[in-house]
């Protein structure tokens, strides 16, 4: 007898765990437009499941077809799902199903954690104990400096010199138009125009034989 009555508390104690976990809302899916309009399809519509909890609640959603019904307890959700789940309502098949609630930490939005607030730009504020970097001095290449102050026009100059994989890089300065390599003042610039430049003319095709056409 002793472990009956404990069998007994066990199965009672899992159908309370049940019971607890389900929601007391559910969603009717799919009804009918006319009851958005009409009162007293409203009023019938109500009362199937007034007859489980007379303090349900209704929310009607129109643009999608629904209606929440909020009762006060799971196991008056459950039992109207249950007798109401596909049965007929003015002519059409009514679906029910629970309304899932999910909460993730807490229900309020909270500002991100101080640590975080850096990723957001403009950032909040620093992160403690960041501090501004100085620039660093700009570091003045001599070499390259030298190297194209030798730079003069028609000469050519290797950068890179050509490897078994690699080709080389030759720099090829373009030659002044007058042949000279010194720059003329303003004055001159007013006095003598410089010539218009030559007109680039294009490559031609080149024939091919009848052969290749297709």
């Amino acid at each position: 007898m002793q472990q009956a009555e404990a069998g007994d508390t066990e199965e009672e104690t899992t159908v309370d765990v049940q019971f607890t976990d389900l929601p007391n809302a559910l969603i009717a899916c799919k009804v009918p437009e006319d009851l958005f309009n009409e009162g007293s399809l409203k009023v019938s519509f109500q009362a199937l499941f007034r007859s489980f909890d007379p303090a349900v609640q209704f929310q009607y959603f129109k643009s999608f077809r629904r209606v929440r019904i909020n009762f006060s307890d799971a196991l008056a959700a459950a039992e109207a799902r249950l007798r109401l789940h596909k049965t007929d309502f003015n002519g059409k098949e009514m679906r029910l199903y629970f309304a899932q609630s999910v909460h993730i930490g807490s229900p309020r939005l909270e500002p991100p954690k101080p640590e975080k607030q850096f990723l957001i730009s403009p950032p909040a504020s620093p992160p403690v104990g960041w501090e501004q970097s100085q620039d660093a001095t700009p570091v003045i290449n001599y070499d390259l400096l030298c190297a194209i102050s030798k730079l003069g026009p028609g000469g050519k100059y290797e950068l890179h010199t050509a490897t078994p994989t690699t080709p080389s890089v030759v720099v090829h300065v373009c030659q002044d138009e007058r042949g000279d390599s010194s720059a003329p003042d303003d004055s001159d610039q007013e006095d003598n125009p410089r010539p218009p430049r030559p007109k680039i003319i294009q490559t031609r095709r080149p024939d091919y034989p009848p052969g290749v056409n297709h």
